[in-house]
């Protein structure tokens, strides 16, 4: 795949993003940001983004990895994608029982194992102190509801 094809498949999947933030409902619920900014500033971003990637690869001046012959994909793919996906997984069947520090501490060590980081303190400590920083600002900062920070069983 060429570095058009894939510019123009980002804009096709922020097309299909642009469309699901027109249809969000607007909240019942008074809330600093609402449910409409964060992913319309989000899909703006992107989009535009998109589109220089589109005018560059056009102009011949995006790098394509397939037009280099000592380019080779990185060993380990499949392993990659598992941590990958099995992270987010793990994330999204333990935040409602857990709470959001822990999954989302979880999924940052997984999508940091699949791109060879160690599994090790240093890596749970800045994927926690990441999570707890997230959770500071959105959910108590901006009043977006992340759930709680830890859900106790008891």
């Amino acid at each position: 795949m060429n570095a058009k094809i894939v510019s123009g498949l980002l804009l096709a999947l922020c097309a299909v993003g642009i469309w699901q933030a027109t249809i969000i409902p607007e909240s019942t619920m008074y809330s600093e940001v609402g449910p409409i900014l964060a992913p319309s500033v989000v899909i703006g971003i992107l989009t535009l983004l998109g589109i220089i990637y589109l005018f560059n690869s056009i102009k011949g001046k995006s790098p394509d990895c397939i037009d280099t012959a000592d380019e080779v994909p990185l060993e380990g793919g499949n392993r990659r994608v598992f941590y990958f996906l099995a992270s987010g997984m793990l994330f999204i069947l333990l935040i409602k029982p857990i709470g959001f520090i822990l999954p989302a501490t979880i999924c940052g060590v997984g999508v940091a194992r699949s791109f060879d980081a160690a599994f090790n303190a240093k890596t749970f400590l800045i994927c926690g102190s990441i999570a707890l920083v997230f959770w500071g600002l959105f959910s108590a900062l901006l009043g977006v509801d992340l759930g709680p920070m830890f859900k106790l069983p008891f």
